[in-house]
């Protein structure tokens, strides 16, 4: 397995965990990050041996958003340079949205700035209630930007102003409400709450998952209603016809469970 120098991947019954890997700055990220983010979860999806994505921080936080060092690098790039890092950033919070597999955020500490675009390009987002949040850009004069179009999904564009306007600091709470995150735990329910839904993902069919997340990507950003009614009508039509779906539904039919989770009892 590929070393990395600021990110780690653990593969246990086939959940892979990301993990941020610079505990001592509370996992801020710099180019070096965003980058193997980006190798990251390409690999990923080639991976069958993973079928369920986490993203966890080492150490006493999930992200704190940007390194300092990185940023006071960055404000002396020209416009060119700081187009082409910023163009990585978002190829970065892309990647991560259009995963094929399920992802998860697990917050923890803090998710300051640029953080709140890991977790709201994720599937799921789950905080420990005393996780601090702020999409503090404004604060130091900039906007979140490359984050944007994720937080938005998740928050709604009024709600967006709200955080991203004031720059506020916040709570697990505050980050539910807003829907930010889908919910704010205890750290020991967190955990509970954590394997139980990695527990239901792994009864649905692999494939099924990577298809349903193509045709909520492509039903939200592509198609008009017009445009679905084809579009919808051939993809359930190919997925019926499919090895997947032809077990699934004759493990239906028969009452029993489907190869893929009769394969992972134990797992």
């Amino acid at each position: 397995m590929k070393k990395y120098k600021t990110i780690e991947l653990e593969i246990k019954n086939e959940v892979g965990t990301i993990w941020l890997n610079r505990p001592e700055i509370h996992n801020a990220f710099n180019e070096v990050m965003i980058a193997e983010l980006i190798e990251m979860f390409e690999d990923i999806n080639d991976n069958e041996g993973i079928r369920v994505v986490v993203l966890r921080g080492r150490g006493k936080s999930f992200c704190a958003g940007a390194d300092l060092n990185w940023m006071r690098d960055v404000a002396k790039y020209s416009y060119e340079d700081n187009y082409k890092e910023s163009l990585n950033l978002s190829l970065c919070f892309y990647n991560i949205y259009t995963c094929a597999k399920p992802t998860i955020a697990v917050v923890h500490g803090a998710a300051i700035g640029g953080a709140n675009g890991l977790l709201a390009a994720c599937d799921f987002a789950y905080a420990e209630e005393n996780t601090t949040f702020s999409l503090s850009e404004v604060k130091i004069g900039i906007v979140p930007a490359c984050i944007s179009p994720y937080v938005t999904k998740r928050v709604g564009e009024y709600g967006s102003k709200e955080l991203m306007l004031t720059g506020k600091r916040f709570k697990g709470a505050e980050a539910a409400h807003h829907r930010l995150v889908n919910k704010s735990l205890t750290q020991s329910d967190l955990e509970i709450h954590l394997e139980e839904l990695i527990g239901l993902l792994k009864t649905s069919g692999p494939k099924a998952m990577t298809q349903c997340k193509n045709l909520l990507y492509d039903i939200s950003n592509k198609l008009t209603l017009q445009e679905a009614i084809d579009y919808t009508a051939k993809m359930i039509a190919e997925i019926r016809a499919s090895s997947e779906g032809q077990e699934g539904m004759a493990a239906f039919l028969e009452k029993r469970k489907p190869n893929w989770v009769a394969t992972n009892t134990d797992k």
